[in-house]
């Protein structure tokens, strides 16, 4: 058995998935008289894919009374026809956990997947390039998201507004007169461990900005890029720059050739699930 990763769900957020799905038991199940039979169920590859879930998906098993095991831990990469998991036990706890843990998967192996392929296409552009993972996910599933774009080699840009300092247009409507130094050197006092990021949309603002620790240029094509990189360099700034907006992975390396060592995503929340194949087998006896 493959040494599984953390689970970041826990037996609680668990427990209210398979509450969503079998609320006052399995109708079906239960009515053909089955529901005490032996079994086993295999999730498969069906696609190849970056897996990512099978943490969760085990223990949702393991809750439902079967006996499961990992075979391809989050971030492996599975050809299909990989075993992915494997569970044990009556077919009622098979059939409760079945969906749920099916579907988790696939959701999470798509988007690690797709961000996986970012990250690749970024690398072709320089082996440096960083691709970070935006907080656009469906409400509720952000920390499988997190586990997602990590599994795919990528990171969080950020987790949720409390632990990073990203300045919007929308928070400099409210600054009035006050220089754009100061606001990054009164920021810097503040919050001295943290990086002070600036989310800009021309030129002009970004040299406006060129103090700040990151630029993020918002929907900026490469060239544009290019350009507020060489802008940048010939004032002797050492601002990171980052590209946001519309970076998907048939981009990604012409943006980081054209200098941006940090691409910021959203495309993986909306990635096509992989496919997952299930196989059931019944052992016909009494457990």
């Amino acid at each position: 058995m493959i040494a599984p990763t953390l689970s970041v769900l826990g037996d609680h957020e668990l427990h209210q998935l398979l509450a969503e799905d079998v609320p006052y038991g399995d109708l079906t199940t239960d009515s053909l008289g089955i529901a005490a039979q032996s079994g086993r169920i295999r999730f498969f590859a069906r696609d190849p894919m970056v897996v990512c879930g099978v943490e969760e998906a085990v223990r949702l098993f393991e809750l439902c009374g079967a006996r499961a095991e990992i075979h391809a831990t989050s971030g492996s990469d599975a050809p299909t026809e990989t075993l992915l998991l494997e569970a044990r036990g009556r077919a009622d706890a098979l059939h409760r956990g079945w969906k749920t843990a099916q579907t988790l998967v696939e959701w999470c192996s798509g988007i690690a997947t797709s961000a996986a392929a970012i990250v690749a296409a970024a690398r072709l552009g320089h082996p440096d390039a960083m691709v970070a993972g935006t907080r656009k996910n469906v409400p509720g599933t952000r920390r499988l998201a997190a586990k997602a774009f990590r599994a795919g080699g990528a990171v969080m840009h950020r987790i949720g507004l409390s632990e990073s300092i990203l300045i919007f247009a929308e928070h400099r409507l409210f600054l009035g007169q006050e220089c754009t130094a100061e606001t990054v050197a009164r920021l810097h006092r503040q919050c001295p461990e943290k990086r002070v990021v600036v989310e800009v949309a021309n030129l002009e603002e970004a040299l406006a900005w060129a103090d700040a620790d990151v630029l993020q240029l918002e929907k900026f094509p490469p060239p544009a890029v290019a350009e507020v990189v060489a802008a940048l360099a010939a004032r002797g700034s050492k601002t990171l720059v980052a590209a946001a907006g519309g970076i998907h992975a048939r981009n990604a390396e012409e943006y980081v050739r054209a200098g941006a060592r940090l691409l910021v995503t959203t495309a993986p929340h909306l990635a096509q699930p992989r496919d997952v194949q299930v196989r059931f087998e019944s052992f016909n006896s009494q457990i």
